[in-house]
């Protein structure tokens, strides 16, 4: 038994409709247009301290599915219930000026202040600043209750980020008696997606999450450069102590674009 033949038959779309786009009056929020979309950023699963970063966000749209920008900000630091319990337990309550000869005292030494965490050894992300690509490659239009529409669309974005990190500073010797912040310039690449609505022609705001993975010592702590792997700590406070960590956040911004009025397609 054999099978037959397989046959396709060409439809030709004939009148009023042949020739015609996909879809007449899209509205184009991007193409053309410089956006503006001041914001701010909140970084996520801190071990010791959160960030919040007011920012902005400068595109040009060169079409409207691709755009050339940057986007920056600076950070403002609070205390997750970790730094809090370890500063009330770990240190207010230790006393070592006359038990330094204790277990305690002596693995703790290099790895805890005696004064204030958050001024002597938690690192905390000072300000970013990063050019980026931005790709449209989704939009369409959003329905609520079958009664309200707005034009909606996702963007994906990657670029490459200055990290301005303050952490503890580095010693190679006595370093239970040396503690202290300071500055040092990291960089990581930095990437994610946003979803963006538009109730207006030059109106706009949305939610994006930021994936920013770089290697620091959020804690302060000697945790690593002894061994062959420089696994175990060396009674030293370096690079070598810095670990990758996935820092991730999410921003809102409400973006204006100029110029203020929109392209719409044939």
């Amino acid at each position: 038994m054999t099978a037959a033949p397989a046959e396709a038959q060409e439809i030709q779309l004939t009148g009023p409709l042949a020739g015609a786009p996909a879809v007449r009056k899209l509205r184009l929020h991007r193409d053309g247009r410089f956006e503006v979309a001041p914001g701010a950023s909140f970084t996520l699963l801190d071990e010791y301290r959160r960030t919040i970063m007011p920012g902005m966000r400068l595109t040009y749209h060169l079409t409207d599915w691709f755009g050339i920008g940057a986007w920056g900000g600076y950070g403002f630091q609070y205390n997750t219930g970790l730094t809090d319990e370890l500063q009330r337990v770990a240190i207010d309550a230790r006393d070592c000026t006359n038990r330094s000869f204790t277990k305690e005292c002596q693995l703790t030494r290099v790895n805890l202040t005696r004064g204030d965490l958050t001024k002597d050894q938690l690192a905390q992300i000072q300000w970013v600043a990063a050019p980026q690509l931005t790709f449209v490659p989704f939009r369409g239009k959003l329905a609520l209750f079958a009664e309200l529409f707005v034009d909606t669309d996702v963007n994906f974005f990657a670029g490459y980020a200055a990290v301005g990190v303050k952490e503890r500073k580095q010693c190679s010797e006595n370093c239970a008696n040396t503690f202290g912040l300071e500055s040092r310039l990291a960089f990581a690449p930095t990437f994610g997606l946003g979803l963006n609505f538009y109730p207006s022609d030059f109106l706009g705001f949305g939610a994006e999450w930021r994936a920013l993975p770089f290697a620091w010592n959020t804690s302060g702590f000697d945790n690593h450069g002894l061994g062959t792997d420089e696994a175990f700590p060396d009674n030293k406070v370096d690079d070598k102590d810095r670990e990758f960590h996935f820092t991730s956040m999410v921003t809102v911004s409400l973006s204006i674009q100029f110029p203020t009025a929109i392209k719409t397609t044939e």
